[in-house]
C-alpha cells in the first residue's frame, strides 16, 4: 500500500490507470483497437503528452506478451510492407508534431478512418475480394500508422484496417500486429525519454504497479480470442475502429 500511496492519485484516477491497463492487454492478444478507446480518457486525466509517457511502457508490457503468445502466427511478407515506413512516419511525426493542431488532426484521421472502413464493408459484401497488393499501398498505411502513433496514439485503427484489408486469418492477424506494435513502440521509446522527456522515472513506477492488471487483461484477451470466430473477429475489430472515430469527433 505505501507503494501506491507515494502517486497521490484520486479513486478515480486509479480506476482510468487499472481499467486502461485491462484494456491494453485485451487488445494486445486479442480484442484489438480496446485499448485505443480509453487513449483519450488518460490524456483528458493524466494530460496529452504525459499520459503517453506513461501508456507506451505499458503497450510494450503487453507487446511482449502477444508475441510471446502470437510470435508463430506473423505474417512476415505482409509486416515488412508496413514496418519500415512505420519507422519514417515516427521520426516524421516526432519533428512535427508541435505545428499540429489537434482537433484538425482528429478530424482529418476520423475522416480518413471512415472512408476506409466504408471501402471495407463495401468488399466485404462482395463475392471476389480485392487484395491490395501495390507497395504504394503499404507504404502509405505504414507512413500513417507511424505518424499517428507519434502524434495522436491511433496507430491501432489505421495498422487494423492495413491488416483487415489483407484478409489475414485471425491469428495471423494478432500475430502481425503484435510483431508490428512491438516494432513502432520499442522504436518510440528514445523519442519519448529523449526528445519530449514524457518518460520518467517516477512515470515508470506508476507503469510498474499497472503491469499485473496489463498480465490478467492478456491472458483474458487470449481466452476470448479463441472463442470468437473468423467472421465475428472481423466485425469486432471494424466496430471498435469506428467506435475510436466517434472519440475522436466527440
Amino acid at each position: 500500500m505505501a507503494f501506491l500511496q507515494q502517486f497521490n492519485l484520486s479513486v478515480a484516477e486509479w480506476a482510468v490507470l487499472l481499467l486502461s491497463a485491462l484494456a491494453i492487454g485485451l487488445s494486445k492478444t486479442g480484442l484489438s483497437g480496446l485499448g485505443t478507446l480509453f487513449v483519450p480518457i488518460m490524456a483528458a486525466v493524466f494530460g496529452g503528452k504525459a499520459s503517453s509517457g506513461i501508456v507506451l511502457p505499458m503497450l510494450v508490457f503487453a507487446d511482449i506478451f502477444a508475441v510471446a503468445y502470437y510470435r508463430r502466427h506473423a505474417d512476415w511478407p505482409v509486416l515488412w510492407k508496413l514496418l519500415p515506413w512505420a519507422f519514417v512516419g515516427i521520426v516524421i511525426g516526432t519533428f512535427t508534431s508541435q505545428h499540429i493542431d489537434d482537433a484538425a488532426f482528429k478530424r482529418i484521421m476520423g475522416v480518413i478512418i471512415v472512408l476506409s472502413v466504408g471501402i471495407m464493408i463495401w468488399q466485404e459484401t462482395r463475392t471476389e475480394y480485392l487484395v491490395p497488393s501495390h507497395w504504394a499501398f503499404g507504404a502509405v498505411m505504414g507512413l500513417a500508422a507511424g505518424y499517428t502513433t507519434m502524434v495522436g496514439n491511433l496507430a491501432g485503427a489505421v495498422t487494423s484496417l492495413y491488416l483487415l484489408s489483407m484478409r489475414l486469418p485471425k491469428n495471423s492477424f494478432i500475430g502481425t500486429g503484435a510483431w508490428f506494435y512491438l516494432g513502432i513502440n520499442v522504436f518510440k521509446l528514445p523519442f519519448h525519454i529523449y526528445a519530449w522527456e514524457t518518460i520518467t522515472w517516477e512515470s515508470l513506477k506508476l507503469d510498474l504497479a499497472a503491469f499485473p492488471i496489463i498480465a490478467v487483461g492478456a491472458l483474458l484477451g487470449i481466452v476470448i480470442a479463441k472463442r470468437l470466430s473468423e467472421s465475428l473477429y472481423r466485425k469486432l475489430i471494424i466496430g471498435m475502429t469506428l467506435a475510436t472515430v466517434v472519440l475522436l469527433f466527440f
